[in-house]
């Protein structure tokens, strides 16, 4: 039953995807705020976007420095233009492709530097001037007197400029530009002004993501007087000149494709062929309520909602499609490919992340779009023989440790999502057992964990290689693969190995047996900055990471009591990281050793529910919300990576997560919403209400679902789409 109505709600998606939406009679837009999250680390963008799009046009006022992963950070007060590819909430820069400029009197080729805007084309800004919404953003360049707005469709950005009375206006396409870290760039490129309203091209850079590109298509509503190569970089940056009137605006439409320029020019007469720009405003306004009205959340604190529309805006960002209007896209073997309409291809899978919660996030309300995303994990291993490990722009880059597509299809095969699951499988097994650059099978099976002397970073991988073995024993256990089944199952137990009985703390240890020696549980280590057995963690973060066997990693304390204290002792606040020259930017949001914005500690708190103690899980979670969700520029006390902080809080407000994605099971916490519905995509509704939440009352006393007593330990997936009505009763 539920394979048919995911099968119908992919047609209605289709459907959408052609005609558009329907107005929602609520605007849940009213609640989101791109803003959240451009502060401290949050590496989020203000970008017009449309959900999980090819385009998200919005300011670039940064590049090349960690703070501007996203192209955009609050702390500079200056913008080198608009481009149209980003990143949502990611360690790593890249994208930034295909930058557009306004400028009035200014003869300048290049950005210039932040501070001194005299220098280059660059201008000043004001966050003042700054608007931005789920599908628009707006900010007054002060430096040419011009107001810039955009908005997009999922493959096409509009431009709005309105100038000042001028007769030296003009508009820079940039090529050269772009956000990555690694020293890398623009790698080939080249523009051609068709006539005097179009320009086409294509963009080829490296860096973070090794190699990806984007052709363009750009429109202007009006003809320009002239066009303007840079002297020496003809195939890189191109100066449209014209004369305005005082008010005066123009209108440009960029569309981007993987495959040519002819896929480009398509993807804009399908989706944008008029000039309308309010209207495709509004239809983007309309197509993300379509998606945030599956949740309907009812609180009386505004800037809660603002905080939880926001994390849902921020959860369907990403992955991205890359498929044109009529399916073909460039695939991960730099090969074109053909799919039908409407059934699309995604990049920009940050697995290590989102495999937490953001796919089980998906598969609770959108499965139809988790579908897409986990058909283009198994597209991927088609093309190239391998799972996605870390992806972006069509590109594995090898960044992150794990297999962690594994869970993303194991957890959609156990719920029913309909994709090819034999192969499905056969891509889990080959990724688990080919040796590559993550993952060297023959010293993992060898010694039982990766020994420290082989391998950087080998107790996070031991561990996390052990969840995807389990993901991987579950599934073949339902498809009736013993042998696979009990293998897998014998490597998940791997994490045994390296639980040292007398620390008490998962502890690195060499290919003789030896404990590695000294040993400091609060020291910070990853494989890029500081050599070691942890990524972006210590041993305090990453003894807890055994998902899928809770009471197999209590069993190794001397009892359930010694496992609550010593989990207690991570949250001591007075028991601090050791990361104190901030070299692993990454951990933050502490609560003692607990680093909240950091993917590996997110499931931790809950293990106090799975040891009988879910006050102290509550308790944790209220700590978390008030202090590492805020609805201000700053208010996310870590990357948003791709959605998963963002699931971490939806899921946490409704009272329960997924510990262990694939297990069917959301462990319980306590709510933080007075009440959720969940518009479920099989018809039914479920009603979560939190009965007496206040400051003061953020203890569950019991649970009741359908009129009926939960036991205080997990709700079952089957049970959450049944619907009804959950109801915490408070204390």
């Amino acid at each position: 039953m539920l394979r048919r109505i995911i099968e119908l709600s992919l047609a209605a998606a289709a459907i959408v995807s052609c005609a558009g939406p329907d107005v929602e009679t609520v605007d849940y837009t009213q609640f989101v705020d791109p803003f959240i999250g451009t502060a401290y680390t949050g590496h989020t963008y203000p970008a017009a976007t449309t959900p999980f799009g090819m385009v998200q046009v919005g300011p670039d006022n940064g590049a090349g420095v960690w703070a501007f992963c996203s192209g955009y950070h609050d702390s500079s007060n200056s913008i080198m233009g608009f481009s149209h590819t980003h990143l949502n909430g990611t360690g790593c820069a890249d994208m930034g492709d295909i930058l557009l400029m306004p400028s009035v009197g200014c003869s300048a080729w290049e950005a210039g530097v932040d501070e001194d805007t005299s220098t280059g084309y660059r201008s000043r800004f004001s966050t003042s001037t700054e608007e931005a919404g789920a599908d628009y953003y707006k900010v007054f360049l002060e430096d040419y007197g011009v107001t810039a707005e955009m908005t997009a469709t999922p493959r096409v950005g509009i431009h709005r400029y309105t100038f000042p009375e001028s007769e030296d206006a003009a508009v820079l396409i940039d090529l050269e530009h772009g956000l990555d870290l690694d020293k890398g760039g623009a790698t080939e490129t080249y523009m051609k002004v068709v006539d005097d309203r179009t320009v086409i091209g294509m963009r080829r850079s490296t860096g973070f993501v090794k190699d990806h590109w984007y052709y363009f298509c750009a429109r202007f509503d009006k003809p320009f007087a002239s066009a303007e190569f840079c002297p020496g970089m003809e195939d890189r940056k191109l100066r449209l000149h014209y004369s305005t009137k005082a008010g005066e605006q123009l209108l440009i439409k960029v569309s981007l494709s993987t495959v040519s320029e002819e896929g480009a020019v398509a993807n804009m007469d399908a989706e944008l062929p008029g000039w309308d720009f309010e209207a495709v405003r509004a239809a983007g306004i309309a197509r993300w309520n379509a998606l945030l009205s599956r949740l309907e959340i009812k609180d009386p604190d505004h800037d809660k909602m603002v905080s939880a529309y926001t994390s849902l805006y921020h959860a369907l960002l990403m992955p991205n499609i890359i498929t044109d209007v009529d399916g073909s896209y460039t695939g991960w073997d730099h090969k074109t490919h053909k799919n039908a309409p409407g059934e699309e291809m995604y990049t920009n899978f940050s697995l290590w992340d989102t495999y937490r919660a953001e796919h089980s996030f998906l598969n609770i309300l959108y499965p139809e779009i988790n579908a897409r995303l986990v058909n283009s994990l198994i597209e991927k291993y088609r093309q190239t023989g391998l799972l996605v490990t870390n992806e972006y722009g069509i590109c594995e880059t090898w960044c992150m440790i794990g297999n962690h597509a594994v869970p993303v299809i194991v957890d959609a095969y156990l719920k029913g999502i309909p994709v090819d699951y034999e192969t499905g499988f056969e891509a889990i097994k080959t990724s688990l057992t080919t040796n590559h650059e993550k993952s060297s099978w023959d010293a993992y099976e060898q010694y039982g964990y990766y020994p420290i002397d082989f391998c950087v970073e080998s107790v996070s991988r031991t561990l996390e290689h052990c969840y995807d073995d389990w993901c991987a024993s579950v599934m073949a256990g339902k498809l009736g693969r013993t042998e696979d089944a009990e293998f897998f199952a014998k490597r998940a137990g791997y994490y045994r190995n390296l639980f040292d009985p007398e620390t008490k703390f998962m502890r690195p240890k060499d290919s003789e047996g030896k404990w590695m020696t000294p040993f400091d549980p609060s020291y910070v280590t990853h494989s890029k900055l500081r050599k070691g057995a942890y990524t972006e963690g210590n041993a305090w973060q990453y003894t807890w990471h055994v998902q899928h066997d809770a009471a197999g990693l209590i069993g190794l304390f001397d009892s359930r009591e010694e496992f609550v204290e010593k989990l207690s002792m991570l949250f001591d606040e007075t028991n601090v990281v050791d990361n104190k020259d901030d070299r692993v930017v990454d951990v933050t949001g502490l609560i003692g050793n607990y680093a909240h914005g950091n993917e590996p500690s997110h499931h931790i708190a809950y293990l106090f529910t799975a040891a009988g103690r879910p006050d102290l899980t509550a308790e944790i979670v209220r700590k978390v919300f008030d202090r590492f969700y805020m609805a201000k520029r700053d208010g996310l006390c870590g990357n948003d990576d791709c959605g998963q902080m963002s699931s971490w809080y939806l899921f946490s407000g409704f009272g329960f997560y997924p510990v262990d994605p694939v297990s069917g099971e959301y462990v319980f916490g306590a709510p933080q919403f007075p009440e959720s519905v969940l518009h479920l995509p099989n018809g039914k509704d479920l009603t979560i209400t939190a009965d007496g939440i206040s400051e003061d009352c953020k203890y569950v006393d019991r649970i009741e679902l359908n009129g009926r007593e939960l036991p205080y330990t997990s709700l079952s997936y089957d049970q959450l789409m049944e619907g009804g009505s959950l109801i915490y009763k408070m204390k």
